[in-house]
């Protein structure tokens, strides 16, 4: 089975910029890690490969040192990985950012499984994943919280939607988005950390896809951010205790019955 996994490197620090004119992330010199839903993808990818046989590719949009990313999903036991790195890719939303995978996904050619996780955390939008699946007319499950694959090219999905569980059976190829509850990923070992470093990295422009440009990057961007802001963080009056052991719990008893806690 082969398999390609899409992540993200997600900023490592709240302390992030935007750019005043587009209202989009500066992620130049930003220090990043991958986003948390896409080590379970990865993870899954891994497990599957251990059950019926295959390859496990990485895929990701950013710039240059993204790689690092890349390098710790090698040591998580992927076997290569793409980078889609451009300037004529910067400021595209998730419309174009689908377009540009699944246009990368048709080029690596032969994919049985692409797997996301479930979002990311720096935008939360989930939208990714049916994005790609939707520009490469395949079907799609999300929320996935287990996979097991079936005779004929067929999978098992058992989606976790909160309040319901459903099991849908998808015939490759198919998209699948994976929530947390999927797995625990595997820690990167020091000798895989080590492999990782000698695993197959390509890096691919946008002149090395078969791209359309008017639906690439601001140009193809039909998402609009009227306003960037911070929110206020709230402020709490603090009370300071007696410092007598006794007085003090007895202070701290009448503050909760006042409040209606105890």
């Amino acid at each position: 089975m082969k398999i390609v996994v899409c992540i993200k490197q997600v900023p490592g620090s709240n302390r992030v910029k935007f750019d005043p004119i587009t209202h989009n992330l500066v992620r130049e010199g930003l220090a990043g890690r991958m986003n948390p839903f896409d080590e379970n993808a990865i993870e899954a990818a891994v497990r599957l490969r251990e059950q019926v046989g295959g390859e496990v590719i990485l895929l990701s949009m950013g710039p240059d040192a993204t790689k690092e990313t890349l390098h710790d999903g090698l040591a998580m036991g992927a076997d290569a990985a793409y980078l889609l790195s451009a300037r004529a890719f910067a400021g595209s939303d998730t419309l174009a950012t689908g377009y540009i995978l699944a246009q990368a996904i048709r080029q690596i050619g032969g994919v049985d499984l692409t797997l996301f996780g479930r979002q990311a955390v720096d935008a939360d939008t989930g939208q990714v994943g049916p994005i790609v699946a939707t520009e490469l007319d395949l079907p799609q499950a999300t929320f996935a919280s287990k996979i097991q694959p079936l005779a004929a090219g067929r999978l098992a999905v058992e989606r976790d939607l909160g309040a319901v569980t459903q099991t849908v059976q998808l015939t490759l190829p198919a998209v699948v988005t994976v929530r947390a509850e999927a797995n625990r990923p595997r820690y990167e070992s020091p000798i895989a950390i080590q492999q990782s470093l000698h695993k197959p990295l390509t890096t691919w422009t946008d002149q090395d896809l078969t791209l359309d440009a008017s639906r690439i990057g601001q140009a193809g961007s039909p998402t609009v951010v009227r306003k960037v802001f911070a929110p206020t963080p709230p402020t709490r009056a603090a009370k300071p205790l007696p410092e007598d052991p006794k007085a003090a719990a007895k202070a701290l008893l009448d503050i909760l019955q006042a409040q209606g806690l105890l």
